[in-house]
């Protein structure tokens, strides 16, 4: 991430101020370079991190011969190049343009658009947001309002499987699945709901309004443009400047009615759902109940008897409760055993094909690491690679003959390719010498402690009461022992080493800060309802780099 920017925060700490900003954002992009300790960063968006071979060698030979010789891969899927020199904006911008990377220069900043990165891979093949994405994308850069939007303004598409729409979208759709009621015509509708349109239907939110628009399929790009543009004029009538829509004052807020009042206007159908903080649209059934008691540990909030197994910050928070007469009811979805995108392995498909899913350790690529994705890509896959929010990369298209072999031959040049490495799940901002700001070189100190088994020191102060639910990679959890009525969760925190307080490209949800400080690293546990905090406390030793 940007070395020198605060990151955004997907919600502000409970009973703050919104923000007053008095200038456009400053976040890099193609066009525009940030200049960094070690040289000019440049940030290229990829809606939906979509990527063909030849737009992967491009963004390779601009690393190689104009950059450090390496991309860093960021929380919303895009990829960013560092070390460039003073003089090469017109070189890259001519690279990227010939790559079909700008479709529309006064656009590029803009395009942040995050999609499921396993829609319609997977053997439970939910709705292909991707097209969604691919459309949204087209309006976007042909609308001459969307220019205004920050380039933190961000876009989520999640394919009913909840892996995306928790990750802080200021306008996201959910797919629901196939067969669900959408709309026949524009207004508010009452009842159950009409058949589905070809393309199947979507909800639609904004910011962390619980209610929801369920929308068509074929409607859903141009509705969330509709919503974006919403925003703008909210941002504007509130005087605050917000960048975001969590940015917006309580008398100014966007919520579903006011986008539907727009919708209306241009003859898109809606139906409006209100609904509660504690329903969600979509669930990996196979660890829900796991993953929603670890969760629970980790915000302080029990998980009632006999409730769901549906995570909410695991897994998609869509708050879908009817609770007036006008409204709709968002049931709880069909379990489905969709496949974790955060997870690096193969991903099963249909017909015996699959896909391949690595992860870039601590976000960071070599040319020639790239550069042998992409190869695959073009061999044995469809010529087409998937950027993840979780710094990974999906190769979809390969035989089941060959996805094994290939696996292990990027596993050999240095991938995640096991969900068990001590590399998954553990992360870190550029720290020095790239980012002036930090204390140290995280990343040098971040390796050489999972190399020597701890990512992490086992004392770890929490902002509760108790033990804090830390699991790392083989670590026994303490207490009783598994059982049916003590479940061991699957999955353990994210660990995230920062150089600095501002942390920039920290997890979203629950994660294990590793903060560097004057007196050493400083670990704790971030929970959602709990930011950050910024004062020193005792702090662990720095291992030598």
């Amino acid at each position: 991430m940007l070395a020198a920017m605060p990151p955004s925060p997907s919600t502000r700490p409970h009973g703050s101020e919104p923000p007053i900003r008095d200038r456009g954002d400053a976040c890099p992009g193609a066009l525009r370079l940030h200049s960094a300790a070690d040289g000019h960063l440049a940030r290229v968006r990829l809606p939906a991190g979509d990527l063909t071979v030849r737009q992967a060698e491009a963004l390779a030979g601009a690393a190689d011969r104009l950059g450090d010789g390496h991309l860093s891969l960021t929380s919303r899927g895009n990829a960013e190049l560092r070390g460039l020199p003073d003089d090469c904006g017109s070189r890259l911008a001519t690279l990227l343009r010939d790559a079909g990377l700008l479709p529309s220069e006064r656009h590029e900043r803009i395009r942040n658009i995050l999609a499921s990165p396993l829609a319609g891979l997977d053997r439970h093949t939910p709705p292909d947001v991707r097209l969604w994405a691919r459309e949204l994308d087209r309006l976007l850069c042909t609308s001459e309002s969307a220019t205004a939007l920050s380039g933190r303004f961000l876009f989520v598409l999640d394919d009913g499987r909840g892996d995306v729409a928790a990750l802080g979208g200021d306008v996201s759709l959910v797919a629901e699945p196939t067969g669900a009621g959408a709309p026949a015509d524009h207004g508010d509708r009452s009842g159950p709901g009409h058949p589905a349109r070809p393309g199947g239907s979507a909800l639609l939110r904004v910011g962390d309004d619980p209610a929801a628009l369920r929308i068509a399929g074929p409607d859903a790009p141009r509705a969330a443009l509709t919503a974006a543009e919403a925003f703008l004029s909210t941002a504007e009538a509130s005087g605050t400047g917000a960048w975001r829509v969590r940015e917006l004052p309580a008398g100014h807020a966007l919520t579903a009615r006011g986008v539907a009042e727009r919708l209306r206007g241009l003859g898109i159908g809606f139906e409006f759902v209100a609904g509660a903080t504690d329903v969600v649209v979509a669930a990996n059934v196979a660890d829900a109940a796991q993953v929603a008691e670890a969760e629970a540990r980790a915000s302080d909030e029990p998980v009632a008897p006999g409730s769901p197994p549906y995570s909410a910050s695991a897994l998609a928070t869509s708050a879908l409760a009817a609770s007036a007469p006008y409204a709709t009811t968002a049931p709880y979805p069909t379990p489905v055993p969709y496949a974790d995108s955060s997870a690096p392995g193969i991903i099963e498909g249909r017909d015996d094909v699959r896909a391949l899913s690595v992860l870039a350790p601590l976000g960071r690529l070599s040319v020639a690491q790239w550069r042998l994705l992409a190869a695959v890509a073009e061999a044995d896959g469809d010529g087409v690679l998937r950027l993840t929010p979780w710094r990974g990369i999906v190769i979809p298209g390969l035989s089941a003959e060959v996805a094994a072999a290939r696996l292990r031959e990027l596993a050999g040049a240095g991938l995640i390719t096991d969900p068990d490495s001590p590399w998954h799940r553990i992360g870190a901002c550029t720290g020095r010498p790239g980012c002036a700001k930090s204390r140290t070189d995280v990343r040098a100190d971040a390796t050489a402690a999972i190399t020597a088994g701890t990512p992490v020191p086992v004392s770890v102060s929490g902002t509760g009461t108790g033990t804090d639910p830390v699991r790392l990679p083989g670590e026994p959890r303490p207490g009783p022992k598994p059982g049916p009525d003590n479940p061991t969760p699957r999955h353990h925190l994210p660990v995230y080493w920062s150089g600095c307080e501002r942390r920039c490209g920290h997890p979203h949800g629950a994660w294990v800060d590793v903060l560097a400080t004057a007196d050493g690293y400083r670990v704790s546990v971030v929970r959602p309802k709990n930011p950050p905090a910024t004062a020193a406390s005792p702090a662990a030793p720095c291992p030598t780099s």
